[in-house]
């Protein structure tokens, strides 16, 4: 019996070591995950959406690298909403919104202005984006709450 509790005693205290050791690892790559995008990276997009939106205003010629990084700008910010939106992407795609719609490129200015709605209509560019999808003469969908849906099914 000694040697059994001899030999288990020291395996379960490794195991145990193995165990604690591993655990906070795990936890800090879950936490990373939630949170989601540095804000140096949110920085980073913002300098560059700045960029361009100046050379709008300063009509100044837009090259075919400025186009690139435009449509490289937005399918960047595209693959951090997928993974975890955030209210501070919201002034990006406002601006990356305003860029396509002051270039002409109105259906790509409405993606931009929908996406707020859809996810950050409760920060300051919600109401930002529906008046400019107004005055851009586009009808309005609110997406339905599912509270709002069972209240409808009980009427």
């Amino acid at each position: 019996m000694k040697q059994t509790l001899s030999v288990l005693i020291p395996l379960m205290l490794l195991v145990a070591l193995i165990l604690n050791q591993a655990l906070p690892a795990d936890a800090a790559k879950k936490s990373a995950k939630k949170k989601g995008v540095s804000q140096e990276v949110i920085d980073n997009l913002s300098t560059q959406i700045n960029t361009l939106t100046q050379k709008i205003y300063e009509r100044e010629l837009y090259t075919p690298e400025d186009s690139k990084t435009l449509i490289t700008l937005k399918l960047e910010l595209d693959a951090h909403m997928d993974t975890l939106p955030e209210a501070s992407f919201a002034p990006l795609y406002y601006k990356i919104g305003n860029i396509y719609r002051l270039r002409g490129e109105e259906k790509d200015a409405i993606v931009c202005y929908q996406t707020i709605l859809e996810n950050f209509s409760d920060t300051a560019y919600g109401p930002k984006a529906r008046d400019v999808l107004t005055q851009m003469g586009v009808e309005i969908r609110v997406p339905i709450e599912e509270d709002e849906e069972e209240f409808e099914d009980e009427i």
